[in-house]
């Protein structure tokens, strides 16, 4: 009888072991994926069905699931803090723009590299008289941060203890104290900076100093409680963000975002669908 159990587990092993039979009992086919609904140009709801998520952490993941046969839904659920209690329950699998924070290491596997890297950078009024090169040359000058930034534990211990940072609602508000003179430089990540300035017609009025002052990394993050949540899906996404760098994807689709988030600001608000009369 024990003769037979050896056998029979050397059987199922050697089963688990072929490669085509591993990953079809391990693929997932489908995900639900949330994140931030007002990050652009990462992330933000789709004001022509705001049930719906875009931006470029969204056509990157979509782009990756393609190439690994999988559905990706990536769906509004509320401001970000509801985003991530939907995700840490299961009822969702996936965030798409987790920032990496010890605390949720018991709720969520985080995919390494991160799917994008945000450099956060100082702006200023152009003809500012502030040199920036490190973090310690802000000291003495008042800045503006949106409460919405997310920066790296690090950065925000540094910042809450050496620099002297307005909170504004949004990046909008500390742009236009930066304009007013109200602070004189605002930490803001390069390209929902650029957006930003874009959008509101600022751009020719403001100057980004190149080096980042800190790089958040923007993560895929899967539920410990998503029935997807296996192996061969952790192992393959890490392979596509490994890849991802060199594809040249991330740049374009961060750009091709930047002018579909300017385009929708520049459109006249559209009323919202009433029901038929009847």
């Amino acid at each position: 009888m024990d003769l037979h159990r050896r056998l029979g587990c050397s059987w199922l092993l050697g089963l688990a072991l072929l490669p085509g039979l591993s990953a079809a009992a391990g693929k997932c086919e489908r995900l639900v994926v949330t994140g931030s609904p007002d990050a652009p140009p990462y992330l933000w709801q789709d004001p022509q069905n705001p049930k719906q998520l875009i931006g470029a952490s969204a056509d990157l993941l979509q782009q990756v699931a393609k190439e690994l046969g999988i559905k990706v839904d990536l769906l509004y659920a509320g401001k970000r803090s509801q985003a991530l209690d939907e995700v840490r329950s299961g009822r969702m699998d996936m965030l798409a723009d987790a920032p990496l924070t010890f605390n949720e290491l018991e709720n969520l596997d985080y995919i390494h590299p991160p799917l994008l890297e945000n450099d956060y950078l100082v702006w200023t009024r152009k003809g500012s008289a502030l040199v920036y090169s490190e973090a310690k040359d802000l000291h003495g000058h008042t800045g503006g941060l949106s409460e919405k930034s997310r920066m790296t534990p690090a950065f925000g211990t540094f910042a809450e203890q050496q620099l002297t940072l307005t909170r504004t609602a949004n990046l909008t508000q500390a742009f236009q104290k930066l304009l007013l003179g109200e602070v004189e430089y605002v930490l803001a990540g390069r390209y929902s900076g650029m957006a930003a300035a874009q959008a509101l017609g600022m751009a020719n009025d403001l100057l980004a100093f190149e080096q980042p002052i800190d790089r958040p990394g923007l993560f895929l993050a899967v539920s410990h409680n998503s029935a997807c949540n296996d192996p061969w899906l952790r192992g393959q996404l890490a392979k596509k963000m490994t890849e991802l760098p060199a594809s040249g994807l991330m740049e374009a689709a961060l750009q091709r975002n930047i002018e579909r988030w300017k385009a929708q600001q520049q459109q006249p608000p559209q009323p919202p669908v009433s029901a038929p009369k009847q």
